[in-house]
């Protein structure tokens, strides 16, 4: 696979990023600040094994060193790597599969399931549940037999998910999601149960984000600061729950529509306008006690939920071999249907 691919758009196998330095980039370390350019695809440590390896080249030459000292207006380009064999041996776990054919599968994710594999969670995840079921459908990427994952979902966040089981087919959808639809070929859409209502039924978010303090979680941060990423979420208020009763904590049902793809884009954007996702533990915090004003048995109900009220409703996007838009949408899952149902008896 060869290419190149833009900044924030996610990087890929096989792909070249290229970057150019700008005057406060002067000074800097090559490792501290590619490190924050391509935060969070590529930890720190990722970046400085990456130019040990000469994938990392300033002015077409290999940098070497991680500490080399940067000036403005030098061109950087970072060639990853193909991908090496897979290690996620596949697991039966069961699937709820939307639609299958030879170039991809579409499943509704379930709340709880890891997407791929990584730290703290090696197995039972998604992807080992696909090379499980796809067996030897799956024709490679990258030379791997292994499902081409081209977007992810919060382990707690459910919802429809599309994977690639062909070289072709990664190509295709992973330009889509990284074009976000400005192309007319991609459409997603979520459903938020959010404390509040919204002063705007509909509205747009154009709020950067970057990392917060701890590393994990992800913050709105200044436009000019070196890991800032455009990001932009459209919403619009579908249903209200306990509005103009006092006694009663307000919240709403909201649709959400991506114009970027950032990590926990949702729950931030959401949270950054004063109506945090209900249930949600790194962003919703501080309106937990919101549910001691609720009625019973909605009260325990929403305190007792374990996650974000997050779901991936819609998600639609051109077929890469028949080139005909295919849409897929999942209803609400059990419990989020239920913490909604009980709002709708306030």
């Amino acid at each position: 696979m060869s290419g190149h691919n833009e900044v924030g758009a996610g990087l890929i196998e096989g792909e070249r990023v290229e970057l150019v330095t700008d005057a406060d980039a002067a000074g800097q370390r090559l490792d501290q600040w590619l490190a924050a350019r391509l935060a969070p695809d590529l930890s720190r440590s990722r970046v400085q094994a990456l130019i040990r390896q000469g994938a990392v080249l300033v002015g077409g030459v290999a940098a070497g060193e991680p500490k080399r000292k940067l000036a403005a207006g030098e061109r950087v380009e970072v060639a990853m790597p193909e991908p090496e064999p897979a290690a996620p041996q596949g697991e039966a776990i069961p699937l709820d599969i939307l639609y299958e054919d030879d170039e991809l599968i579409v499943v509704n994710k379930p709340a709880g399931l890891v997407v791929h594999p990584g730290a703290g969670n090696w197995t039972g995840t998604l992807v080992n549940a696909l090379i499980h079921h796809c067996g030897d459908s799956l024709s490679g990427i990258g030379g791997v037999k292994r499902p081409g994952i081209v977007h992810r979902l919060d382990k707690d966040t459910s919802g429809v998910l599309v994977a690639a089981k062909t070289d072709r087919a990664h190509k295709s959808l992973s330009q889509a999601f990284a074009d976000h639809g400005r192309s007319g070929d991609l459409e997603r859409a979520y459903l938020a149960l959010v404390w509040g209502v919204p002063e705007r039924l509909s509205g747009t978010v154009d709020a950067p984000l970057g990392r917060a303090a701890d590393r994990v979680r992800r913050a709105v941060v200044p436009e000019g600061r070196d890991d800032a990423r455009h990001a932009v979420t459209h919403y619009r208020v579908e249903e209200r729950f306990g509005e103009g009763q006092s006694r009663y904590a307000a919240a709403s049902l909201v649709e959400c529509r991506l114009e970027t793809g950032r990590t926990h884009q949702i729950r931030v954007h959401m949270a950054h306008i004063g109506h945090p996702v209900v249930g949600d533990p790194d962003y919703g915090q501080a309106f937990r006690t919101k549910a001691n004003r609720l009625p019973e048995p909605l009260k325990d109900a929403v305190a007792a939920f374990p996650r974000q009220a997050l779901h991936a409703r819609l998600l639609a996007f051109r077929h890469p071999a028949t080139h005909m838009m295919m849409r897929f949408e999942a209803p609400l899952p059990a419990d989020m249907a239920a913490i909604v149902s009980g709002f709708r008896q306030i």
